[in-house]
Parts: C-alpha cells; sequence; structure tokens
C-alpha cells in the first residue's frame, strides 16, 4: 500500500507541477517547479528548507517520472512486505533527505529534483535484507543491477550521483538498523528512531553544505 501510495502521491505531483507551466519535455519551469526544486542557495540564503523533501516528488519531464516509478514499484513491491510498511516507510523518507544531502554536498550549484534518492535507498536497504535472509545477492541480480544504476550515475551527464550515492548510504544504513534491531532482536521502535536519526542527520548536513554563491542554478540534476 505504501509503494503504490508513494506512486499515486508523484503522479499526481507531476500532474500539477506539468498543470503549472513546467513542460512534458523536460527543463523545468512553473511555479510548482520553481518553489520545490531543491537548490543550495535557496535553502542558505531564503531559508526554504521543505525543498528538501518537496525536490523528491518533483521530476524533470515525463521519461523521468516514467522511470522512476517504474523502479519505485519493482523495488517497492519486493522489500516493503519484506519488512512491512512502517519500516519501509522509515527507510524511503530517511532515503529521500539523504538523497537531497548527497546531492547538495556533491553540486549545491545546481537545481535538483526526483525519486532516484529514496529509491537508491530503499534498494540499498532490499540488499541488506536480502543478504540477512541468506539470498545470493549476484544470483538474484541485485548486485548487478545496483553496479548497473551506479555506472549509470557517473556515466550520463546530468544525473545527480550525490543524490544517488546519498539515497544508497542511508538506505544500506536504514536496512541494516531494520534487520539488527527491528527483525532480530525485536526493538522495532529503536530501529524507528534510529531512521529518525539518520532522517534528521541528513537535513542539518544539507543545511550545512547547501551555502552557494547565487540564486541563479547553474544547470538541473536529475535524481
Amino acid at each position: 500500500m505504501v509503494t503504490r501510495a508513494l506512486i499515486a502521491i508523484n503522479v499526481v505531483a507531476f500532474l500539477v507541477e506539468t498543470g503549472s507551466g513546467a513542460s512534458l519535455g523536460g527543463g523545468g519551469g512553473g511555479t510548482v517547479w520553481n518553489h520545490g526544486i531543491l537548490y543550495g542557495p535557496y535553502i542558505t540564503h531564503l531559508h526554504q528548507y521543505w525543498r528538501l523533501l518537496t525536490a523528491g516528488f518533483l521530476h524533470d519531464g515525463l521519461f523521468h517520472i516514467l522511470v522512476n516509478m517504474v523502479s519505485l514499484y519493482w523495488v517497492g513491491m519486493v522489500l516493503e512486505p519484506a519488512i512491512g510498511a512502517v519500516n519501509f516507510t522509515a527507510v524511503y523518507f530517511a532515503s529521500l533527505l539523504a538523497g537531497s544531502f548527497g546531492a547538495l554536498l556533491f553540486s549545491p550549484g545546481v537545481a535538483s529534483v526526483g525519486a532516484s534518492g529514496a529509491i537508491f535507498g530503499i534498494f540499498g536497504a532490499l540488499i541488506v535484507v536480502a543478504h540477512r535472509r541468506g539470498i545470493p545477492i549476484w544470483q538474484s541480480g541485485l548486485g548487478f543491477v545496483l553496479v548497473l544504476n551506479l555506472i549509470i550515475s557517473v556515466t550520463f551527464r546530468g544525473i545527480s550521483i550525490g543524490a544517488h550515492l546519498g539515497g544508497l548510504v542511508a538506505g544500506v544504513i536504514a536496512g541494516a538498523l531494520v534487520v539488527e534491531l527491528a527483525e532480530r532482536r525485536g526493538l522495532r521502535s529503536l530501529a524507528l528512531l534510529g531512521c529518525v536519526v539518520l532522517a534528521v542527520a541528513s537535513v542539518a548536513g544539507a543545511i550545512a553544505v547547501a551555502g552557494g554563491p547565487g540564486l541563479a542554478p547553474n544547470g538541473v540534476g536529475f535524481a
């Protein structure tokens, strides 16, 4: 249910974004886009901290959201039943915020949008959970898909490698918290608290590295 709800929220956000002036072919524009993208100086100088969250629900064109939603469906429909809706939600949002941190850490002067930080996070968590349950990462294809996505992240121009890496690292940590605390020791509340701490630390880190000299975004990074 959470995976489907997240996809629905992303699609609705994209429709509203497009309706407010953004182009289906990419390139941004419009009221929702301008007020929701992740861009370091807007956070540092204008204190628009909501962008750390909203950017994860905006996309730069139809192809961008199509790829991300297919990926979210594929990974989410495997991980959510495996760890439960509450744990899955915690992993998703911790990874989303960590993705924003990573994007700002690598490129604070480039505007960034997309759900890939969160998607990489739940993919990282899925690898941890699969390993814990004795599922061979390489035989299952998870390792290959991860390496392929990382190669794509550093190969194609415009992709926010920072968002992908930030989300992936947070997902691995959050997945480990769920496995070690919630599943092995029955400390579900402590695992969720760990995810909250991870999210808060990501927000604090993002604010710390969000500085920039100007207020005009220098390009767009796809997450």
